[in-house]
């Protein structure tokens, strides 16, 4: 057998966020957010994901949300590239799914409790070695919650999880290996067999159990991430030489360290923007002029963060947004 990544955007909704995959959303969700203990009995996938229309690598779909039956909403994000200001991003679409409930006309009684579940494939928080760390509203000095707890994040960082297959001693721990080491088991684990959910997402993981289009998608996004994951890497060594190169140049002028500082920054600029603008022109073509011209003429910084936020555009219009609001 070989399984499919969870990490992917198309695996994840499709393991997590189809119809036929509410169980299996129950049971995660259960270990994740609440100890394993069988709290949500049932729950409604918002936007559910359709065997039907296989993921494009220009759509999003990333984002797996629930209604439980308690009236709360939960937001699962698996996150592979850590782009700049995600933690403001996470922060921000909790905030929005929370606000988004109240329709016109009815009173703040009826928002509910809203969850951020966010699993990233790199570390978040260096604070702590803990792979699933929960964050609330507290008094800052006595730290006592806030009444009626509306909202929390939860973060799963799955570099810190490093149990074995052996070592899983819990529903929380299977989980978490299930999304980490899918792809590099070659049979589904007695342990897991044992649990109909997990049993259930591995055989929806099963490469077997893929049509072909499914899967040449599949590969197309799997190397869709490894070329943007390539191109961050080669923008920065390029980066770093471009810039010494500058910075020798400039260093010969007045102020040695000051010429070379600028020079840095300066070589840094131009290729964070060249490799930027192959970053856009490989996801939506060819870029227009006035567009060009805005991008030429960002700071070494505001081009630093739309190089990583690119990673996140889903159209030109994201593209655009971004300028007007950084530029």
């Amino acid at each position: 057998m070989r399984f499919i990544s969870p990490k992917t955007d198309f695996a994840f909704k499709k393991i997590f966020g189809s119809n036929d995959s509410k169980d299996i959303l129950i049971s995660f969700l259960n270990a994740l957010i609440y100890d394993a203990n069988p709290v949500i009995q049932d729950l409604e996938i918002i936007d559910p994901y359709n065997p039907r229309d296989v993921v494009d690598l220009k759509d999003s779909y990333l984002d797996v949300k629930a209604l439980l039956d308690n009236g709360s909403r939960v937001l699962i994000k698996m996150q592979v590239l850590n782009v700049a200001c995600f933690e403001k991003r996470v922060i921000y679409n909790l905030t929005k799914t929370y606000a988004n409930q109240l329709k016109y006309g009815e009173g703040y009684s009826y928002i509910k409790p809203a969850i951020a579940l966010t699993i990233t494939d790199f570390p978040m928080f260096n604070q702590t070695q803990r792979f699933l760390t929960r964050f609330g509203l507290k008094e800052t000095q006595e730290l006592f919650d806030y009444p009626d707890p509306e909202i929390e994040l939860i973060f799963v960082e799955l570099p810190k999880f490093t149990k074995t297959l052996d070592e899983l001693d819990s529903l929380t721990d299977k989980w978490i290996y299930f999304i980490k080491e899918a792809p590099s088991l070659e049979v589904i684990p007695p342990t897991f067999s044992q649990l109909p959910e997990l049993d259930k997402a591995m055989n929806i993981a099963n490469q077997a159990n893929l049509s072909v289009e499914e899967l040449e998608k599949l590969r197309k996004q799997e190397m869709f991430l490894e070329d943007q994951r390539g191109f961050i890497i080669q923008a920065e060594q390029d980066g770093l030489a471009k810039g010494l190169e500058r910075g020798l140049e400039q260093g010969l002028e007045p102020g040695l360290e000051q010429g070379l500082e600028q020079g840095l920054e300066r070589g840094r600029r131009e290729e964070g923007i060249r490799w930027t603008l192959r970053l856009l022109e490989r996801q939506f073509g060819l870029i227009a002029p006035e567009i060009l011209n805005q991008i030429q003429n960002l700071s070494f910084e505001q081009v630093e963060h739309l190089g990583n936020d690119v990673l996140g555009f889903n159209s030109l219009e994201d593209l655009s947004n971004w300028l007007q609001e950084n530029g």
